[in-house]
């Protein structure tokens, strides 16, 4: 993350724009067609605009409360003054958590979308061994230094940037309204398998841990701040909403039935994708971009959980320490990866269950403390008492909805 300069030039809002939708947009969207295809277009948007309006604002109670404290102030701070020892440490537990399960999860989704290229080129690579690979690249990457991390980020950011675009223009020629509007089906039912996307949305708009980064790179200015992250969060739903588009025009509804079916990861989707369209061209931006997405989530989820980790048992930046902090950061998500590697849509569903907690419960109660005890005189979020309750109903409606889900106690599109 960058820090201020000591010079008096502002950084520009763009920057910060790009920092909330890029920590937002990875390889999680991946899983947003599979699970959604119950509910198929219309009702997923809906799903995903109360999603983005609720954690938009559960973000701006972050930024509420932080604008009370030094910039610089780190989240764990914030809630240790202001909630006490106990919610800090289930708030810790839970960042913790969602880290290691999307590490684990792209360990997965790294196998598979691995796998599926090799096996373009002729080359044979089970999933479990070209996932263990890719993880020890980016642990190599990430031992190496921070610097190594951001350069080799910025390169396959762009590279995902310029691989996006391309894909999804081609992939748009391609959409059929009979498809998209599932004309062939003469009396679908939609609206019984809503409630078991919510934590998919929940975890596909995760971008709170960057607030106190954007208020130590902006100072005390919450106008920027808030543009920051209201632009970074719209241009991620005007994305995700094409990549609906552009997967549920082209993908009939019953077809994700079997891709749900094969675990739903990377590779049967792009599979999916390149047996409807039967294009070479558009199979091969498919790939590139997939490998690019599952990257730079890759190494970004790995680098957060990597200062987490060293900070919390005190590891040193030598050799050595950052030895010991990639050994604790890679070896449990690897054996994960190893024991069950097509557990990606599973873990992006519990890193949702576990986000409740910091992404909505926590910042809702934030606000609260903060409210009572500074009177929050740079920033209030709109709403008042009625919006806080909002936000915690929405957290605490997510979890249970996981919990019935996993229980399975909700209606599966089969």
């Amino acid at each position: 993350m960058a820090t201020l300069s000591t010079t008096s030039v502002k950084p520009s809002t763009l920057g910060g724009i790009v920092i909330i939708a890029g920590t937002i947009i990875g390889a999680g969207m991946f899983s947003l067609p599979v699970v959604m295809s119950g509910a198929w277009f219309f009702w997923s948007l809906a799903a995903l605009g109360v999603t983005w309006f609720c954690m938009l604002h559960s973000g701006l109670m972050i930024l509420e409360a932080n604008l009370n404290y030094a910039p610089g102030a780190s989240f764990d701070t914030m809630t240790r003054d202001l909630l006490g020892k106990h919610w800090t440490w289930i708030n810790g537990l839970s960042i913790a958590f969602v880290l290691y399960i999307l590490t684990y999860a792209y360990i997965s989704a790294s196998g598979s979308i691995l796998h599926h290229t090799l096996s373009e080129m002729s080359l044979s690579f089970s999933p479990r061994l070209a996932g263990l690979i890719f993880a020890l690249i980016v642990a190599f990457v990430v031992w190496l230094s921070t610097r190594a991390v951001s350069r080799m980020t910025a390169i396959v950011l762009g590279a995902k940037v310029i691989t996006f675009f391309l894909t999804f223009g081609s992939l748009l020629g391609h959409v059929e309204p009979a498809t998209l509007f599932n004309v062939a089906e003469p009396t679908p039912s939609y609206l019984p398998y809503l409630l078991m996307t919510l934590p998919f949305c929940l975890a596909s708009f995760g971008y709170h841990g960057n607030v106190p980064s954007l208020m130590k790179y902006y100072g005390k200015d919450p106008h920027t701040i808030v543009r920051c992250i209201v632009w970074g969060t719209l241009i991620a739903l005007a994305l995700y909403t094409v990549w609906l588009l552009a997967t549920m025009g082209n993908i009939p509804r019953p077809a994700f039935i079997d891709i749900a079916r094969q675990g739903g990861n990377i590779d049967v989707l792009v599979q999916a994708l390149a047996g409807v369209l039967n294009s070479k061209t558009l199979d091969l931006l498919l790939i590139v971009f997939s490998n690019f997405a599952v990257a730079s989530s890759f190494l970004g989820v790995t680098l957060g959980l990597f200062d987490y980790l060293a900070d919390l048992f005190g590891f040193d930046d030598s050799a050595t320490g950052r030895f010991k902090t990639v050994l604790l950061t890679f070896a449990p998500p690897v054996a994960g990866g190893m024991l069950w590697p097509n557990g990606f849509l599973y873990a992006i569903g519990y890193a949702g269950l576990a986000a409740t907690i910091w992404a909505a419960i926590v910042p809702a109660l934030l606000a609260r403390a903060s409210r009572k005890r500074f009177g929050s005189p740079l920033f209030r979020v709109w709403g008042g008492t009625p919006m806080i309750v909002l936000i915690l109903i929405f957290g605490i409606g997510n979890a249970l909805v996981h919990l019935l889900s996993t229980a399975n106690l909700l209606p599966v599109y089969q």
